[in-house]
């Protein structure tokens, strides 16, 4: 692909694999594209698969198995107690964290859920450098309070600083300080999802570890992305390049007292998850509740054969080539991105491209949803779906000490694993270069439906008339 300027953008890394099962997908007409979008309230998550040409809605369960995961299905053991699969997965999951006590769970949410349980008090606040929003609507479901302790810079999309995914220390310190009274915990999300999906730096890991025990408050990793995070640290970060990224995530694990993870990122599977702790009796509470929430805690809501599936995905995330080819597709989508002037937060992260909707659509007031404009025009364009959102956080002052909000808003590419080839990334690149012609003519956006809960899952949309 040639871009909107002349230029021939930097080769991609080859694929570290060869197709060898291939799904059908179609691009519908414009003409459906708008009547589906219609019949849908402009809600991305209503629309149906065979409806959508590149799907880039979430990298969240959409990844392809390899063969040898297909494979391990055949020899997944059933039993419900007692399961040979679980066995393996349990080891897997202690080699890879190092934590003592490992739980099955059937997604990420599961994971929290069992957590917040234990560790959100009512009235409490758990500290974030920012959480998923799943994870955040545990917390407030708990009367708890999430605080999002990012550094400013994270919102700069042109600033290039390669770890925007870390802490504010001054704010996690001015936060343990005025308020450590109510503090149920320290998690770290890896990579951060929220800040663009960029890392977290080792380094930045180790200043969270020591300020929490100042403070006598335990630190948990939402580890859904764990490897992608420690892979940047291994070229980004001084000190650390060119370590094996199996030992930078021992070391991430080595700094909190546990985990949960959504291993339907970098498990590198469709359906899974795991809570890794050190503490026995939270490890207790978690198994008595997944019995009533989950199922027996050697299955947890999975079948042996996912389990089986899953012990193998976590190791080959860890694998070098895979990664390299992982990061670098982001990146090369990013640069075509950047290339037909759409403002995407820079450096590259971990699991896709954000985009700054505001700068995008200068005409339209944040009140206009202009996250909902971009998710119309790129699937109107180019069948492509993607999603957006608006983030009410809480933060803190460094120097006061005092709790304040801000708004967030962007719009995410997330990028399914060993799926799509560089002919998808141009498609969509190509399309994504159509809105930007025409974005200065795209509608506002009205809310018409808006739950309490979890919004942009069920909103409803329609466009205003200019």
């Amino acid at each position: 692909m040639i871009d909107r300027h002349g230029e021939i953008p930097k080769k991609p890394v080859q694929e570290p694999y060869r197709t060898k099962v291939v799904e059908s997908i179609r691009l519908p007409s414009r003409a459906e594209r708008e009547q589906l979008l219609r019949d849908v309230g402009y809600n991305p998550f209503y629309l149906k698969s065979q409806d959508v040409y590149i799907d880039l809605l979430t990298d969240s369960g959409t990844g392809a198995m390899s063969d040898t995961q297909w494979a391990a299905l055949m020899v997944g053991d059933e039993t419900y107690a007692g399961s040979r699969s679980y066995d393996d997965f349990e080891q897997t999951v202690r080699d890879i964290t190092g934590y003592d006590h490992i739980v099955p769970v059937h997604q990420g949410r599961a994971g929290e859920h069992l957590v917040m349980q234990s560790i959100a008090r009512p009235g409490g606040i758990v500290l974030s450098n920012t959480l998923f929003d799943t994870t955040r609507a545990h917390v407030e479901y708990r009367d708890a309070l999430p605080v999002d302790l990012l550094a400013d810079i994270a919102w700069d999309f042109d600033e290039p600083h390669p770890f925007k995914g870390n802490f504010d220390l001054d704010k996690l310190r001015a936060a343990l300080e005025h308020h450590h009274g109510r503090v149920s915990a320290v998690v770290a999300t890896l990579v951060n999802n929220l800040a663009c999906s960029s890392p977290v730096s080792l380094e930045n890991m180790r200043g969270v570890r020591e300020l929490a025990d100042r403070f006598g408050v335990p630190v948990f990793i939402d580890a859904s992305r764990f490897a992608e995070n420690a892979w940047l640290v291994t070229q980004r970060e001084d000190g650390q390049r060119g370590r094996p990224v199996a030992d930078v995530a021992r070391d991430f694990f080595a700094l909190a007292d546990g985990c949960w993870m959504s291993a339907k990122k970098d498990g590198l599977v469709n359906i899974g998850g795991f809570i890794a702790v050190r503490d026995d009796q939270l490890a207790d509470e978690c198994r008595q509740r997944l019995v009533l929430f989950e199922g027996f805690p050697s299955y947890g809501g999975l079948a042996g054969r996912d389990l089986q599936a899953l012990s193998i995905g976590l190791r080959e995330a860890l694998n070098e080539d895979y990664l390299r080819h992982r990061v670098a597709q982001i990146e090369y989508l990013h640069d075509g991105m950047r290339e037909i002037g759409v403002p995407v937060s820079t450096p590259a992260g971990g699991s896709g491209v954000y985009v700054d909707v505001a700068r995008l659509y200068p005409h339209l007031n944040p009140d206009d949803n202009p996250g909902i404009t971009l998710i119309a025009d790129l699937y109107l364009h180019g069948g492509v779906r993607m999603s957006a959102g608006v983030f009410h956080l809480t933060t803190v002052d460094p120097t006061s000490g005092s709790l304040v909000s801000r708004d967030f808003s962007c719009a995410r590419l997330a990028l399914p694993r060993r799926v799509y080839g560089k002919a998808h990334l141009d498609h969509v690149i190509e399309a994504m270069g159509d809105v930007v012609d025409g974005a200065h003519e795209s509608p506002a956006y009205k809310l018409v439906k808006a739950p309490r809960v979890l919004t942009h899952f069920f909103a409803r949309f329609e466009p205003v008339a200019t």
